[in-house]
């Protein structure tokens, strides 16, 4: 079917998707006029975060185009989310991935589908399209996957580099807030039986993935590297730079067999069309030559595609604020890159020294790492595109003075990398318990240090994050790990900095006591993966992904505009809070009426001596009103830790009206591994 007018799109948004166990799934259909005449193929986005309200804004700017493409759009709540029937109980369960090939086998069933289906998603949703994928229902025909992972364990929300992300907390703590919202009155007539169910049964998702700290079969569950020839669809992976998740387009591309091809550009968590740093691009324009190829067998070239479609950036102004990135587009027709080459550079008393194959020596003798608990406070929000504002790093020098530091000097040419910048480490620590955080900055003539990128790696998973085991203090170990993907060019005149530290508060969860990493530098090496470096002005024409076409926004009724603070302290006794506060406004939607506000206060709070003073806190509302119909709900979470376990607490309380119709207190502890 060809392309269809805004005339001949048809809404159905209360569409019901039924289970083979008898629940129903709460559904947003896009057809086009006469697709019973002239089937089409579907493309289905499934998510816990609510149709009506939650994504109802993002959905507007993205299923309209593909409808007017030839396409059905589908928007599925995952059971036990927005108004569908059932339990969540966590991510990407059994449950939620049966029910994923339910849902495709009820489209390609529909009088008006051809059969085909492809899936859509950025992050939860770009998770478990990769998952199902991997399950091979015979409708599935491609997926595109945004801002996803292939590891749930290395590359999740919930760990990096076997350290504790402190975003386990916080996420958890926002999944706590998601789930206590109530379905929707108005199609739903035993919503508070359902609400009041939901409540009760209410997981306490921080604790649940803080039992689970080591490479088990918990996260293996889900992850795609356990098993990369399950996939047989086609691919498309797309990624920013901002983002928490940069490896994974390359990752697919380089280990699928099926078709896959990567785009990253300089975005944050946001699909690109609607991302706040530029340049846009154009995402339905990549989704729909992607579908058009794998789902109407359209011979549009989309598997000569490069590989790899990367958005190389330069040093701008660091800044905690979204603003435009500095770079260009670049290709690379097969990838890993026939191209690349590696670059090793000596970790050394006075700083970075290039092994240039000639002999060149390595760092001889030790220094030590042992850095203040309050280091990372220029880190930004460890994932950009959850907060409305201030989420960036910001200029690094703050963070640079207190770790330890190795400079190469000035470049005499511009260097340029793409990929996994990697590390060899020779160490001892203090304590059986301890890790590193490596951070890759680019140096600017006028002292300005912005983060490239960087890894936490804990030093009891040296050798797996499987069976890690405690280090003994005083005994020297290698390791060998990889920083995170990224694309950079460093202009001539700026220089390469690697920055250590002990510490990356809040970022990562302290260790239980203050350590000191002592490098042993004639093992410690820096491997940078080098490509050709074009001129100041050289541009791939073949890599720029166009800009955004026209599309659709919800013309939803303003009540309460957005906000954003960060704020910093510090106390009398030297300690360090951070608090950020952020109001995701109240609107009315212009087509079920409900309004819908939200806001968010989280405190990170440590002192610079003390590990054990490590403190996080989150306070979420949500309010909904309809006409004479109100609800609340206000929850908080708290955790801190001493040398043997996690704390945990959480609190509920939720309002119909000005009526209490439920409150619940939740405490727990959880003992460290190797944490």
């Amino acid at each position: 079917m060809g392309a269809v007018d805004d005339s001949e799109v048809r809404v159905q948004d209360e569409v019901w998707i039924p289970l083979r166990d008898g629940r129903r799934l709460a559904a947003r259909l896009w057809l086009p006029s006469g697709a019973e005449r002239q089937r089409v193929p579907a493309i289905l986005e499934y998510l816990p975060y609510r149709l009506r309200d939650g994504t109802a804004a993002r959905d507007e700017t993205t299923y309209q185009v593909f409808c007017r493409a030839g396409y059905a759009g589908l928007r599925v709540d995952i059971a036990g989310s927005g108004d569908s029937d059932g339990h969540l109980s966590d991510e990407y369960t059994e449950d939620e991935l049966a029910s994923g090939e339910d849902i495709i086998a009820w489209i390609a069933n529909q009088p008006w589908s051809s059969g085909a289906v492809g899936m859509i998603g950025i992050s939860w949703g770009g998770f478990n399209g990769l998952q199902i994928a991997m399950r091979r229902p015979a409708a599935l025909k491609a997926i595109v996957t945004v801002c996803s992972t292939v590891d749930r364990y290395a590359d999740d929300i919930h760990f990096m580099g076997g350290c504790l992300l402190i975003d386990n907390f916080t996420w958890g703590a926002q999944m706590n807030a998601y789930m206590t919202r109530p379905p929707d009155p108005a199609i739903r007539e035993d919503w508070r039986a359902s609400w009041l169910a939901r409540l009760d049964a209410l997981p306490f998702f921080t604790a649940n993935w803080l039992r689970h700290q080591r490479r088990g079969a918990f996260w293996k569950h889900g992850s795609v590297c356990e098993d990369w020839s399950a996939i047989a669809c086609p691919v498309l992976a797309i990624g920013g730079w901002a983002d928490a998740y940069t490896n994974a387009p390359a990752q697919l591309v380089e280990h699928l067999a099926a078709p896959a091809k990567a785009l990253v550009g300089p975005w944050e968590h946001k699909y690109p069309h609607i991302a706040r740093i530029g340049p846009a691009a154009d995402f339905h324009g990549e989704v729909l030559r992607w579908f058009d190829r794998w789902l109407k067998g359209e011979a549009n070239g989309a598997e000569g595609l490069p590989d790899y479609r990367a958005y190389v950036q330069e040093h701008g102004a660091p800044s905690p604020y979204y603003d435009p990135q500095p770079g260009r587009w670049v290709a690379e027709q097969d990838w890993p890159s026939p191209r690349t080459v590696q670059r090793t550079f000596h970790l050394q008393g006075q700083g970075l020294s290039e092994d240039r194959g000639l002999g060149d020596a390595p760092g001889y003798g030790t220094t030590e790492v042992a850095t203040p608990q309050h280091l990372g406070m220029a880190a930004g929000y460890f994932c950009p595109g959850m907060r409305v504002e201030h989420e960036l790093p910001d200029d690094q020098c703050a963070d640079d003075a207190l770790s330890m530091c190795f400079d190469d000097a000035p470049l005499a040419a511009p260097l340029e990398i793409l990929g996994a910048p990697e590390v060899e480490l020779a160490f001892s620590a203090d304590r059986p318990q301890a890790f590193l955080v490596l951070r890759l900055n680019d140096v600017a003539p006028d002292g300005s240090s912005e983060r490239v990128t960087y890894r936490p790696i804990n030093l009891s998973h040296r050798d797996s994050d499987e069976t890690p085991s405690p280090l003994e203090p005083g005994r020297r170990y290698t390791v060998r790990f990889k920083l995170n993907h990224c694309g950079r060019r460093f202009r001539a005149g700026h220089r390469l900095r690697l920055a250590l530290s002990t510490t990356y508060w809040p970022i990562v969860w302290p260790s239980p006591e203050a350590a000191r990493v002592t490098l042993h530098l004639e093992d410690c090496r820096l491997h940078l993966p080098l490509r050709p470096v074009a001129g100041e002005d050289g541009k791939d024409a073949a890599a720029a992904p166009a800009t955004p076409r026209g599309f659709a926004q919800l013309a939803a009724n303003t009540l309460r505009p957005t906000d954003s603070r960060t704020e910093r302290e510090t106390l009398n006794d030297g300690t360090h809070v951070l608090h950020c506060f952020d109001d995701f406004g109240e609107t009315r939607n212009p087509h079920h009426g409900l309004e819908v506000g939200s806001t968010v206060e989280q405190v990170f709070a440590i002192n610079p001596e003390a590990p054990s003073s490590a403190r996080a806190e989150a306070y979420w509302r949500y309010t909904f009103a309809r006409g004479a119909w109100r609800a609340r709900i206000d929850t908080g979470t708290t955790m801190t830790a001493d040398l043997r376990n996690f704390h945990l607490t959480r609190r509920v309380e939720a309002y119909e009206g000005d009526t209490l119709v439920f409150e619940r207190d939740w405490q727990e502890s959880v003992p460290r591994d190797c944490m």
